[in-house]
């Protein structure tokens, strides 16, 4: 089966967040399985640069603005999978951020940006650009690939299956109605009702409507966003497609994300031997130009900060955590706001918390390893792939229970305790009264080393690998 998987982002070429990390890690999987697996880029200056032996396939244009498009086959540097790569000088050549300008707005020409991915898929999905291969499913992920299934529905010579991942759906595309002129897809009738989201376009309800199947990134998260409350306007749309609508939980790709084999640790270790795990959280407190102290409880935070993700909640608990001796490093960016008040409390107390604004993959693996809990107090969370990260390495998940985070970490009640289910600490209510309950029974039971590294064993024992996910996708690709 023949399956083309077309995205934004890929780890390690280009990432904002977990995106990337499931478009690199879950065609690898599938492959394994024995499917014949391609993916559809766009041309970004990092993709371009690191596809690797790329060569001209076929030169189109002018299409959404661009005077040359030139689709070019080449292979990824890390799993060695065939990559098409969209080369379109005038919409993908620029430095930085994937959607954003210097200027930290949209880009106001994104709507053209990524109706060309979904219009290449579908062209592929015709056969027209490679006639040595052609999928029999297009499998798109997110809204910067929702047209694609747009496009093929609306050449009726083609049967290609499509599949729809919704990773987040706050992110809907939304666009001005009057933008559909440079999109090549009719806006009359029904489909209006197909494009048209109050007044914008919206490249994530298109998806939504054309695609044969919708899926979500867990099986909670599928279930929340039926709901008015983590709908954001398409929960009518979605308990519409009923049975075309389920959860496959996201997997970890554990040759990128192994503490035994970590080439970013200062020492690897594992579950029999987690005597590395101590160098590491000593060597990132000393780093971090904090006191040495292995017994103090070192939180971290590996995120977007963004009220969505709870930081602001982390915020409000700061006082909590360091008188119960605890020490907090951050990794992320997000909102200006709770960004400035990250950094006045790293101003304020430099020995205990420590803030570093963007991005550093080697430093969010050094965070994950050393750190003894990983706070993750999200609002909603489609699946979320750090506590996955974080069990893997023996650093307990603080949580709320809501969508992936309430499918993957078992709270460590006393019932959980003495069956051997925990893995971390789960709370309800969106408070930061809440959090610092748990935050402090995290740190109680964080002094008592035969009950915490029992947990850290335990959770590091369980397999979210691609495997078991990637058996699903195959069956979802066979049921259409």
């Amino acid at each position: 089966m023949r399956i083309l998987h077309v995205a934004a982002e890929i780890y390690p070429l280009v990432k904002t967040g977990g995106l990337a990390d499931v478009v690199a890690a879950l065609p690898v999987a599938l492959a394994a399985r024995g499917l014949d697996v391609r993916v559809l880029l766009p041309g970004m200056p990092a993709i371009l640069n690191g596809v690797t032996d790329l060569k001209p396939l076929i030169r189109l244009g002018p299409a959404f603005g661009a005077a040359v498009i030139t689709l070019r086959l080449g292979r990824l540097p890390d799993s060695g999978l065939l990559a098409y790569v969209i080369d379109a000088p005038f919409l993908y050549r620029r430095d930085g951020d994937p959607y954003l300008g210097p200027d930290g707005r949209d880009w106001n020409d994104n709507h053209r940006r990524y109706a060309l991915l979904g219009w290449i898929a579908a062209h592929l999905a015709a056969g027209e650009l490679d006639e040595s291969w052609q999928p029999e499913v297009v499998h798109a992920h997110d809204w910067h690939a929702g047209l694609a299934p747009a496009y093929i529905a609306q050449n009726p010579s083609l049967n290609t299956a499509t599949v729809f991942t919704i990773h987040n759906l706050a992110f809907r595309g939304l666009f001005p109605l009057d933008h559909h002129t440079d999109l090549g897809l009719l806006i009359t009738g029904a489909d209006q009702s197909a494009l048209e989201f109050y007044g914008h376009l919206s490249f994530m309800k298109s998806a939504l409507v054309h695609a044969k199947r919708v899926n979500t990134v867990s099986p909670t998260y599928a279930h929340e966003i039926c709901t008015p409350k983590h709908g954001w306007g398409l929960d009518g749309l979605l308990r519409d497609r009923g049975g075309h609508l389920s959860g496959i939980l996201n997997g970890v790709d554990y040759t990128v994300w192994n503490p035994s084999s970590d080439p970013a640790l200062p020492r690897g270790y594992s579950a029999d031997k987690l005597r590395g795990k101590k160098v590491c959280k000593l060597k990132l407190q000393a780093e971090m130009g904090f006191a040495v102290r292995g017994k103090a409880p070192l939180f971290a935070v590996v995120s977007r900060l963004t009220s969505q993700k709870g930081m602001d909640l982390v915020l409000a608990c700061l006082h909590e955590l360091r008188a119960e001796g605890g020490q907090l490093v951050v990794i992320g960016s997000g909102e200006a706001e709770i960004e400035a008040g990250f950094r006045a409390a790293a101003a304020a107390h430099p020995h205990t918390i420590s803030v570093h604004l963007g991005y550093d993959e080697a430093l969010a693996h050094r965070i994950i390893a050393a750190a003894d809990v990983l706070l993750v107090p999200s609002r909603f969370e489609p699946c979320g792939l750090t506590q996955l990260y974080a069990l893997r390495y023996g650093t307990l998940p603080l949580v709320r229970r809501v969508g992936g985070l309430a499918d993957t970490v078992t709270d460590a009640t006393p019932g959980n305790l003495k069956d051997g289910t925990a893995n971390g600490f789960v709370f309800d209510e969106p408070s930061s009264r809440a959090l610092a309950a748990r935050l402090r029974d995290a740190c109680a039971l964080y002094h008592d080393p035969a009950t915490w590294h029992h947990l850290q064993r335990h959770g590091m024992a369980q397999d979210f690998s691609w495997a078991d996910s990637a058996a699903r996708y195959e069956a979802l690709y066979r049921s259409i």
